[in-house]
């Protein structure tokens, strides 16, 4: 015999229902979304696609440098640690800082103001609180600090200060106490203290690092642990691994190895260095080749062993790692496109899954997850 349900079980059945609809929806709303953000430097716009779970990229907008009428150099990027902003340097006159607010939901674009730089900069990054702008130009020879406003716009430089030749990139440390700025035309690295109340800078004792002659550092990364740092160098493509000493800011050499690829036969031209999230596997790209390095990292020691190259687009300016540490995407100079690669998570061995087009010149890539 089959009893009638009773109206207050029927409810409670009904409500169980709709509640757990409710938390699958939920659920599915807030799974974070990653998107990868491009700078091309001809077409004076980012492309802006989203990533999925299994690495296939989808392009979801176009965003226009507004106020922005002649190609730079390049288009250095930066996001703000609150992830509510991303800034684009342009390297052509009137130099600028274009900034556009990141929606939280879609990862798009909105311009929201420029902001004007000291020089043509050939790389910013925000300090870890956001509050202020760094940048370093090449041709100028020099480092600047911007200040930030709440809304992300850039304003008139705070401080300029002259470098050796050609200042390449300029980063805080990970405590954000010290900065660092490469002059890949004098073979040093400057070494300053960072005041993060005042907003300023102020040179270190000693107030270089040196390298070797003729070797042109570039840019750098400092491992997640927070104890090492890997420099690429433009001019003879060596990886140099560095111990850090946070309470100094000091630098010491405790390896060297190279970005060329096995049978190199060429000019080395060295661009761009990433590491991993959770710091296990470093990767470097050299233009002459148009190839990608891997290395291992040891853990504990810092050195590195490399892994093997692969090929990429043509002249592999910029690339980057998304947050997962699964994939990278880099993009070429010279082939208007980006290639995405699997990060094999036991030997960190690069697998190519697909290529995509993008504006022209494509230089920058920095990604995104938004929850």
């Amino acid at each position: 015999m089959i009893r009638p349900t009773r109206p207050a079980a029927c409810a409670a059945i009904v409500a169980t229902l709709f509640t757990s609809v409710a938390l699958i929806s939920g659920v599915r709303a807030g799974m974070a979304e990653t998107f990868a953000y491009v700078g091309n430097a001809d077409s004076n716009n980012i492309s802006v696609f989203k990533i999925a779970e299994n690495g296939e990229m989808t392009p979801v907008q176009t965003a226009a440098f507004t106020g922005v009428e002649k190609p730079g150099a390049s288009t250095p990027l930066a996001i703000t640690p609150d992830h509510r902003v991303l800034i684009a340097g342009v390297r052509s006159q009137p130099f600028l800082a274009v900034s556009f607010a990141i929606d939280p939901k879609t990862g798009l674009l909105s311009h929201i103001g420029n902001g004007p730089l000291a020089d043509s900069m050939a790389n910013i990054a925000t300090d870890r609180t956001g509050k202020v702008l760094f940048s370093a130009s090449y041709g100028g020879n020099k480092v600047a600090l911007n200040p930030l406003a709440a809304n992300g716009v850039v304003g008139e430089p705070k401080q300029v200060i002259p470098t050796g030749l050609n200042a390449h990139a300029l980063l805080p440390s990970p405590d954000n106490r010290f900065v660092f700025a490469t002059n890949l035309g004098s073979d040093q690295v400057l070494s300053f203290a960072f005041d993060a109340a005042a907003g300023t800078l102020t040179p270190s004792d000693p107030p270089a690092i040196k390298v070797p002659e003729k070797s042109g550092p570039r840019h750098f990364v400092f491992h997640p642990g927070g104890k090492f740092v890997y420099l690429i160098h433009e001019l003879n493509g060596d990886v140099a691994a560095f111990s850090y000493e946070a309470k100094s800011g000091a630098w010491s050499e405790i390896q060297r190895t190279t970005a060329l690829p096995e049978g190199f036969n060429g000019k080395p031209w060295a661009a761009d260095i990433h590491i991993t999230p959770d710091g296990r596997f470093l990767y470097a790209s050299e233009r002459t080749s148009n190839t990608l390095t891997a290395y291992k990292v040891d853990a504990s020691s810092g050195k590195l062993t490399t892994i093997g190259s692969v090929p990429t687009e043509k002249q592999p300016r910029g690339f980057n790692i998304d947050p997962t540490g699964r994939y990278l995407a880099a993009v070429g100079e010279l082939s208007d496109g980006m290639t995405v690669y699997a990060i094999d998570q036991t030997s960190g061995a690069l697998s190519k899954l697909k290529s995509y087009a993008t504006g022209k010149k494509p230089n920058w890539v920095e990604f995104l997850t938004l929850p």
